[in-house]
């Protein structure tokens, strides 16, 4: 994707507005919508923790999308188009993503190489904590940036930052997203 070397000139250059849009202009751009948010929700979680331009970077590309779906100038501010379309910033969306897989992990339905890695508080063989009660994750300590980037690090701390509310074990999936993407807009 050229991400990491130089501008993101390389990800954007077929994104031009249709000079004429007709109704299957329209109804390609809903298409549209779901293939860019696709691609730039895959393996996404794996930019958690990466320096600020690489997001920068990341993030152009999908205000370019976002003003070839709605036709938007590149003057106007891209927050508002961005909530139209209901997406996330990247930032937000890799945390997003992170805390599903969390989620996932607590609920059982996520597989076991992921699951193995999250434990709760309250799991712990020692005095009982208050954080035992809120469902609050197992932070590891590591050694490096490096080792803070790993799902095993970051899930939980995403986790343990999201409000209480969402840790509730009743809550369904669909709830949870749904919830947490209110949060973040």
């Amino acid at each position: 994707m050229g991400l990491t070397k130089g501008r993101p000139h390389n990800c954007t250059v077929g994104l031009r507005p249709h000079p004429n849009p007709s109704p299957v202009t329209v109804r390609s751009s809903v298409c549209s919508s779901g293939l860019i948010s696709s691609h730039l929700d895959y393996c996404n979680s794996l930019l958690y923790g990466v320096s600020n331009s690489l997001i920068r970077k990341v993030q152009s590309v999908q205000n370019a999308a976002a003003r070839l779906l709605t036709g938007t100038r590149r003057h106007k501010y891209i927050s508002p188009v961005l909530r139209q379309l209901h997406w996330l910033p990247v930032q937000s969306r890799i945390d997003f993503k992170l805390a599903c897989f969390v989620f996932s992990s607590l609920s059982g339905y996520a597989p076991p190489y992921l699951a193995d890695h999250i434990h709760l508080v309250s799991e712990g063989p020692r005095r009982r904590l208050h954080s035992s009660i809120d469902r609050s994750c197992v932070v590891p300590r590591t050694q490096n940036t490096l080792g803070d980037r790993s799902f095993t690090v970051a899930g939980p701390r995403i986790w343990n930052s999201l409000p209480v509310h969402l840790h509730d074990e009743d809550i369904t999936y669909n709830s949870f997203r749904r919830a947490l993407k209110v949060l973040w807009f």
